[in-house]
Formats: C-alpha cells, sequence, structure tokens
C-alpha cells in the first residue's frame, strides 16, 4: 500500500497537514510530491518533509497512482482542464479531493468518469486531531483503505454513506472549530472583565476546553452525563447553566448548523 506514490495539486495548509501526518504514519517520503506554483513554499516542504516538489501539474500526475486535489475550489475547473488536455491518462488514476462543495457529479464534468473520494477534512486536522468525512464514488475496497490510511495522521475518519452528507458533516464537523473558538471568545473577554490578562484569560479558558473535550473523548458517558456530574442542583454550575437554557442556547446551535448547511448547498450550485 505505501508503494503508491501521491501527487499533492496544491500545496496549501491542508495539503501540508495531510503530508506531514502521511510521514508521521512512516510513508516513504519518495512516495510523495507536491506541485504549487509557489517555488518558496515548496522549498519549505522539501526541506521539512523531504518529498519531491514541482512547479509543472502534469509532472506530478504522471509520476503519481494517486491524485490529491488541494486546490481552492474557485481553481479546480482550471486545474482540471489542464489535466485532461495534457495528461489524459490520468483519468485511469485513483482521485481524492479535498475542495469543499464540489459534487462528484461535477467532478465527472470536468474529468470524466474517474474514481474519487471526496473528502472533507476539518482545521485541527493541522494537531493531528482532526475528522476527516469520506465519500468514495467508482471506488475499490483497496483504494477506500488507502485513502483511510492517506488521512490516519490527521485524525478520525468517517465514510459517509451518502454524498449529501458531506454537507451535514461541514455543519457538524467542519465548521465546528469556529464555533468553539467563538465560545472561547466570548469566555475569554469574561474573564479579562473579571480581571485577568489577556494571556491568563487564554490560558485558562484554552486549557479548560481541551480538558473537557479529552474527558469527554475518554469517557464512554454521553455529553448530558458529563455535564450533570458537574452541575449540582442549585450551585453556581447549575445557575449558569439554566441562563444558557432561558437563553435558548440549543435553538441557537440548531439554527446555526442548519445555516451552515444551507449555505454549503448554495455554494455547491455556483461551483
Amino acid at each position: 500500500m505505501i508503494d503508491n506514490t501521491v501527487a499533492f495539486i496544491g500545496a496549501g495548509n491542508m495539503a501540508q497537514c495531510i503530508i506531514g501526518g502521511m510521514i508521521k504514519q512512516g510513508y516513504p517520503a519518495e512516495n510523495i510530491i507536491a506541485a504549487n506554483r509557489n517555488a518558496e513554499k515548496l522549498k519549505v516542504l522539501k526541506s521539512q518533509y523531504k518529498i519531491a516538489t514541482t512547479t509543472d501539474n502534469i509532472e506530478a500526475v504522471t509520476k503519481a497512482d494517486v491524485i490529491v486535489l488541494a486546490v481552492k475550489p474557485q481553481m479546480m475547473a482550471e486545474v482540471c482542464q489542464q489535466l485532461i488536455e495534457q495528461a489524459p491518462e490520468c483519468q485511469e488514476k485513483l482521485f481524492i479531493s479535498v475542495a469543499a462543495g464540489i459534487s462528484v457529479e461535477r467532478f465527472e464534468q470536468m474529468l470524466g468518469q474517474v474514481r474519487i473520494i471526496r473528502a472533507m477534512p476539518n482545521t485541527p486536522a493541522l494537531v493531528g486531531l482532526g475528522v476527516t468525512g469520506l465519500f468514495p464514488s467508482r471506488c475499490s475496497v483497496y483504494e477506500q483503505s488507502f485513502t483511510e490510511k492517506l488521512f490516519a495522521g490527521t485524525g478520525k475518519t468517517v465514510w459517509l454513506e451518502k454524498e449529501q452528507d458531506i454537507n451535514a458533516i461541514i455543519a457538524v464537523t467542519g465548521s465546528a472549530p469556529a464555533y468553539f473558538f467563538y465560545f472561547m471568545q466570548a469566555m475569554q473577554q469574561v474573564a479579562q472583565e473579571l480581571g485577568f490578562d489577556e494571556n491568563q484569560a487564554k490560558a485558562m479558558v484554552a486549557q479548560t476546553a481541551l480538558g473537557a473535550a479529552t474527558m469527554a473523548s475518554q469517557s464512554e458517558l454521553s455529553f448530558e452525563a458529563l455535564r450533570a456530574q458537574v452541575t449540582s442542583k442549585g450551585g453556581t454550575t447549575h445557575e449558569a447553566i439554566e441562563t444558557f437554557k432561558q437563553h435558548n442556547l440549543e435553538s441557537m446551535v440548531k439554527d446555526a448548523m442548519y445555516a451552515a448547511i444551507r449555505r454549503a448547498e448554495e455554494m455547491a450550485k455556483t461551483l
């Protein structure tokens, strides 16, 4: 499985994150090639991971068994057109897309009826704690297994039964880090109002969030049960939770997540 040469078309943060995860998992650096217009970015990648690099997309896909499309969604049509015109043999290879909003149907319009896996990672993948939703089209069991290995260094993977679930996973995991950051930002602001300096407030909130998330991931208890463990009736935490309830926190979260899904569906129609 590690004999496959993987070409990354695009070398932005997410591509770098996946490459770093592959290297940490023991994937041979000589079997990874990254293509990007920015020679300086490639220089850094080559120095850090000892992988092959090129500014020529065609060179990269010609050498590859697996092609990871990691360019911005608005650039995808141009890149795919170049690949089909200059390296039509790439249609026989496995494609993996980490571009949000571009459907399998749209890829088939651009590339033909290729074997493709849509991947939707989230930003905590940058620290190896992400969640990546995966949806396969025309792929073998081996190809799915390989893709799972490819993303293993970025965190957990979730296989989706329906392509439309990509939009749901955007709301649940893709956009979700921002939800938590927003909540943490609000907590930090109040902590500063209470007299802590900016660094103290950020450190306390971040450590508390890390501790709570670690407890949740390691426990078999539900989130509700974990909350109940630290919520004594009539106590300070109970009073805070009741205030959240009075302001309909659950309804706000629901509305926000469905808004993210609607926006994802709207954006998909424009790409």
